[in-house]
């Protein structure tokens, strides 16, 4: 019976060799899906798809394959109840600078508490700040405030958690269009647009002037050249990193390899800075200090011919956006997020904001400082027609 699974991934489009599919029988004799539905899904992905492009197939034809399969979670039923009915808590209630500390845990160092507080934690608990439960700012759980953790039961909402434990959903969490990196190249040639023709002599064929001039001379073959054109294209790419965006990496990352493969540029510099723009960003995506740069010198040293993509959810707790005087990455701020922002657009007159989430529909903090960007600066969703129409926008001459 097991064999039909095979038969049903290579009919939904999936190129599995047979010897692939001894590799994973052999990986299943040996114990390497640890007992568990959820490891044999991980690791069948793991051995049988060649490419992320094809992760949508795969959960596809798995979910068709085993709908009916029943298994037991991972963990511990009664935990799982008490979080089955989060609990309203007032948000007035919250410690928000401990949840702000949150951000600083790294991923290694939650999932290790997390594993630590199921062996030590024997009753329900909601709205606080230290154990599994509902609401709260803890970094474990589900319905709370923390920027980071790991959502515990309950449904998805606020896109803060870097994993979810117990999830059983096999799927990727875009159904509506798959993005890869050829779709981002292919998109990003509009900037050709830009380039310039110099004042060379005409030695670059022209294939729409022959084609125009041959069916001029009733087909008679008239070949036509033209000056080259020479790449005057220079982009700025402004990339969040950490915190909420780690949802969209993925999707992030295809579009990075787009624009960095892409030989449509005279230049290209990329930064990174996380939740907003401040006083120093950085040059590597894991905002290494080492890696800082001064946000000043940039703004005084990059020319404004520049064209600026800013990448991110827009997402943050209101201060950061609003207020000065902001510690933030161990140096204090006396300058606000939303005046960055507004320096970078006075400066950059083609400049995209380019957003891989929604508006948040829970309201609070992040639908508070998305509208306050969407209204201030010309934003655009992370799809195709979203960057294409965003790359209309830097071709205008404002």
């Amino acid at each position: 019976m097991f064999t039909a699974f095979f038969y049903l991934l290579r009919a939904r489009g999936l190129y599995v060799s047979l010897n692939e599919w001894m590799t994973l029988l052999e990986a299943l004799q040996k114990g390497l899906h640890q007992s568990s539905f959820t490891g044999f899904y991980y690791l069948c992905r793991s051995v049988l798809v060649k490419s992320e492009t094809d992760f949508d197939k795969f959960d596809g034809a798995f979910l068709e394959f085993f709908k009916d399969m029943e298994f037991t979670d991972a963990l511990p039923q009664e935990l799982l109840d008490w979080l089955e009915n989060p609990k309203e808590t007032p948000s007035d209630t919250f410690d928000m600078e401990r949840a702000m500390q949150n951000e600083r845990l790294s991923q290694q160092e939650i999932q290790r508490m997390f594993l630590e507080r199921l062996d030590e934690q024997k009753e329900e608990h909601n709205g606080g700040s230290y154990w599994v439960g509902t609401g709260g700012v803890s970094v474990f759980g589900n319905s709370g405030f923390s920027p980071r953790g790991i959502r515990v039961g309950g449904e998805g909402g606020k896109r803060r958690a870097f994993q979810v434990a117990s999830e059983r959903k096999f799927r990727d969490f875009r159904q509506d269009n798959t993005l890869d990196t050829r779709q981002f190249q292919m998109a990003f040639r509009r900037l050709r647009q830009f380039s310039a023709q110099i004042d060379e002599a005409k030695t670059e064929f022209d294939i729409d002037g022959t084609i125009q001039k041959t069916c001029d001379n009733a087909g008679t073959l008239n070949i036509v050249y033209d000056r080259p054109r020479k790449n005057t294209v220079k982009v700025m790419l402004l990339m969040d990193s950490g915190g909420s965006m780690d949802y969209y990496s993925r999707l992030c990352s295809a579009l990075f390899q787009a624009v960095n493969k892409s030989s449509h540029f005279k230049d290209l510099q990329v930064f990174y800075f996380h939740n907003c723009i401040y006083s120093k960003i950085y040059t590597d995506p894991y905002l290494r200090p080492s890696s800082a740069i001064s946000t000043e010198w940039i703004l005084h040293n990059i020319s404004s011919e520049y064209k600026v993509i800013i990448v991110g959810d827009a997402q943050m707790e209101p201060s950061e956006l609003l207020e000065g005087s902001y510690y933030h990455y161990g140096a204090r701020d006396e300058i606000s997020g939303i005046e960055w922002l507004t320096r970078f657009r006075e400066k950059y007159p083609h400049l995209v904001w380019l957003n891989p989430s929604e508006r948040p529909y829970w309201g609070g903090w992040w639908a508070k400082t998305y509208d306050i960007i969407n209204k201030d600066f010309d934003m655009h969703d992370l799809t195709l027609e979203g960057i294409n129409n965003a790359l209309k926008k830097l071709m205008v001459n404002r």
